[in-house]
């Protein structure tokens, strides 16, 4: 019999938190979350999500065993932004059984049609701002930062209970080497040419690095205010990612495009950390901060995680000299990287696609998005 159950309590919670590292033991490409951090995302007193939406997280059990997890919750800031009634479901992880995954998105379901929800979409953890998408293809490697893993049989258990592909999310794949003499060519002819400089940001100066965050932030909103399934984030929220990338960001390889003085270009690349954080096993202590400060300069991954122009600016390359900047910074680094991963890109934005592919860069990785009516 299977018992579907409101996590309630601090126990309850941390059950939810680690059901995880049971299932995904004998995995090889899983990376382990920080449990101190999941604690505190998932936590209304902590993240400001909350201060808009609500959630509900559900524990499912079998035989008095712990056998899936899930979370519904709603997402105003998206219902406000497209003016619909869209409910979210996240955190989704399950044996291989279609009744206990029927049981969790049905708990989440009826949960989400009490608020007067009409759509089920997922997975996301909260929202298309942190951690989503359904892994469909190349389960044999290990996700990047801030990117979902999860078993194949996921699909099926999907797929059959009815959710139905709503948008994919395309991560690409290129090795990290020096730009074509052609691309770089290009490139120093569009930055002399195109009226523009391309900064990245100040790697001591902080009170210069925080007003330079701000820059990012309305960039990022009006960059991708027109994508689909854009929620834009609360001043709080972004700070709160903020905090949580900051240690880990690296300006070099953060860059800025600006005309007469104005902001209308963004850039951002990040050390792939997950690196890191597999060997941790969730855990900072006793010895998990130790095997941080031994890993951290052998990273072999980057993520670029945002190229974007204002629309108004589009067209002049800035991000054919985006990406020359950031493959020269990352071949000529104190610790050379190997590979990079362009993550992720909507299938529907054409542009941002063919950018890619220009850049040499190839689709390896699909994530996607499922709906359903409620």
């Amino acid at each position: 019999m299977i018992k579907i159950i409101e996590v309630k309590t601090k126990k309850d919670l941390l059950h939810f938190i680690k059901f995880p590292f049971k299932l995904y033991k004998n995995d090889p490409n899983w990376v382990a979350p920080l449990i101190s951090e999941q604690k505190k995302f998932l936590d209304p007193k902590f993240n400001p999500y909350f201060e808009h939406s609500v959630a509900q997280y559900f524990l499912a059990f079998k035989d008095n065993k712990i056998v899936g997890r899930i979370s519904a919750q709603t997402n105003e800031m998206h219902n406000k932004t497209h003016e619909d009634k869209v409910g979210f479901f996240g955190f989704f992880e399950c044996i291989d059984d279609q009744k206990v995954a029927d049981a969790l998105f049905e708990a989440a379901r009826n949960w989400l049609f009490a608020k007067g929800k009409d759509i089920l979409r997922g997975p996301a953890n909260f929202s298309v701002n942190d951690d989503c998408g359904l892994l469909i293809d190349a389960f044999d490697s290990s996700p990047v930062l801030l990117m979902t893993y999860n078993p194949k049989y996921y699909i099926n258990l999907f797929e059959n209970y009815g959710l139905k592909k709503a948008m994919d999310l395309l991560a690409y794949y290129v090795p990290v080497k020096q730009p074509p003499e052609r691309l770089a060519r290009l490139a120093r002819k569009i930055e002399n040419r195109g009226n523009f400089t391309i900064r990245a940001l100040p790697s001591k100066n902080k009170k210069k690095l925080r007003a330079d965050i701000e820059t990012i932030y309305h960039i990022y909103e009006e960059a991708w205010e027109k994508n689909w399934g854009y929620v834009p984030c609360t001043a709080k929220e972004f700070d709160q990612l903020v905090d949580r990338l900051l240690p880990i960001v690296r300006p070099e390889f953060i860059y800025i495009a600006e005309i007469d003085g104005k902001a209308v270009g963004l850039s951002v690349t990040l050390p792939d950390y997950n690196f890191v954080l597999k060997k941790m096993k969730g855990r900072m202590f006793p010895f998990g901060w130790l095997k941080f400060l031994l890993n951290v300069n052998k990273i072999p991954t980057l993520r670029v995680t945002i190229m974007g122009v204002l629309d108004e600016y589009k067209g002049r390359g800035i991000d054919v000299v985006f990406y020359c900047k950031s493959f020269e910074t990352a071949v000529n680094h104190k610790n050379p990287y190997k590979h990079a991963e362009f993550s992720w890109i909507l299938e529907s934005n054409t542009m941002m696609n063919k950018i890619a592919k220009t850049l040499t860069a190839e689709v390896y990785k699909t994530y996607r998005m499922y709906d359903k009516p409620i």
